[in-house]
């Protein structure tokens, strides 16, 4: 088969471009070659980078100079963080794949790569298990204040009272209320089911049916709020739902409960959860993200005693950011030979007679 499609392939800090690389030649160099570079190498920058985009969008960066240069024999287009915008799209007018190596799609302009026919790619679920496992970790960690315990010692301390000492939970027969029951709420929920917990799930996309079958009881979100003794964020971050989660809803929670995020800060009105925290209006707060990362030094959550903070690593396992180039190049080697694709986000553009037309040409030649 002889098949001429040119790859660029942005790796950077997380994930390297060489490991993208070994994934596109496992399952794509036949169809052609990549050429790898690395957007950001410097971890720091990255972090400070990414959330940007993930805040603002992908137009407030501009294309690189190896996209221009490149941009007009580029097909597909793959990366992680790196932000791709319509500046990049027409740098690249030939492209008809964009494969990103995660589930999140802050970092593409989606509607003008749908506009422009170009299918989109992303990897849902690759860091679910990660996530999930960090998501119990930290209900633990709060409410048996592990982390404080540890620090205490490490600072000279054998402290044994601390801010809930007077209602230290068992988790058996507590409520956990889950916030977003996609692939990481279900994990979240099948690993408590060990503990033998109740599971509430407000989630208005998915069915009273697929929760059930998970043994778990569809909610409103008051109910989910009002009852729970854990609440469990794992919603994606959209302009409908940012800030879902204010005054009114922290004040529905019980004065015992905690609030755990390790979706996205955007989800939870930061002031509101500041002042719940200091006026003691719920126990406590297990949080992964931030609205600024690293956060800052004079941040006021840095003074709390009834809250765990850590550096956005829920998702952060070599398992999940080795495996998921694989499990992006695996499912556009699927698309490409005419079978069904597991992760492709904008359906519609398949129906493009330009996107169509190539397809049939890639496929002729297999």
């Amino acid at each position: 088969m002889t098949v001429s499609l040119k790859a660029f392939i942005s790796g950077d800090a997380m994930i390297g471009g060489q490991q993208f690389l070994k994934a596109w030649e496992k399952y794509l160099a036949q169809y052609g070659q990549a050429m790898v570079f690395d957007w950001e190498s410097d971890w720091e920058k990255l972090q400070y980078r990414r959330l940007e985009v993930e805040k603002n969008g992908p137009e407030i960066e501009e294309p690189t100079e190896e996209m221009i240069r490149y941009g007009k024999e580029i097909d597909i287009f793959m990366g992680l963080f790196v932000p791709v915008s319509s500046k990049v799209m027409e740098a690249m007018p030939n492209l008809r794949i964009i494969g990103l190596s995660r589930a999140g799609l802050e970092n593409v302009n989606l509607d003008e790569a749908t506009k422009r026919g170009i299918v989109v790619f992303n990897v849902q679920g690759r860091n679910a298990h990660a996530v999930s496992d960090y998501a119990v970790g930290m209900m633990l960690a709060e409410c048996r204040n592990i982390a404080r315990a540890h620090h205490a010692i490490k600072s000279g301390n054998w402290q044994k009272t601390f801010v809930n000492s007077d209602a230290i939970p068992e988790m058996t027969g507590r409520t956990i209320g889950l916030i977003g029951f996609g692939h990481i709420g279900r994990l979240v929920a099948r690993k408590l089911s060990g503990f033998s917990v109740n599971v509430l799930v407000y989630d208005p996309y998915t069915s009273r049916e697929a929760i059930e079958q998970a043994g778990c009881q569809q909610a409103e979100l008051k109910d989910v709020m009002e009852k729970s003794d854990f609440v469990s964020i794992h919603a994606r971050l959209t302009e409908e739902n940012k800030n879902m989660i204010g005054h009114k809803e922290l004040g529905w929670m019980k004065p015992t409960a905690y609030l755990i995020n390790t979706g996205r800060a955007g989800l939870v009105d930061q002031d509101a959860l500041l002042k719940a925290l200091q006026e003691k209006k719920i126990m406590g707060a297990a949080l992964d993200v931030f609205t600024t990362e690293p956060i800052e030094k004079n941040s006021p959550f840095l003074r709390l005693d009834n809250v765990t903070l850590t550096t956005h690593i829920a998702g952060t396992t070599t398992d999940a950011l080795m495996n998921s180039p694989n499990l992006l190049m695996e499912d556009i080697a699927r698309f490409l030979a005419g079978e069904e694709a597991k992760f492709i986000v904008n359906p519609a553009v398949l129906g493009n007679k330009e996107t169509d037309d190539w397809l049939k040409r890639i496929r002729q030649k297999q």
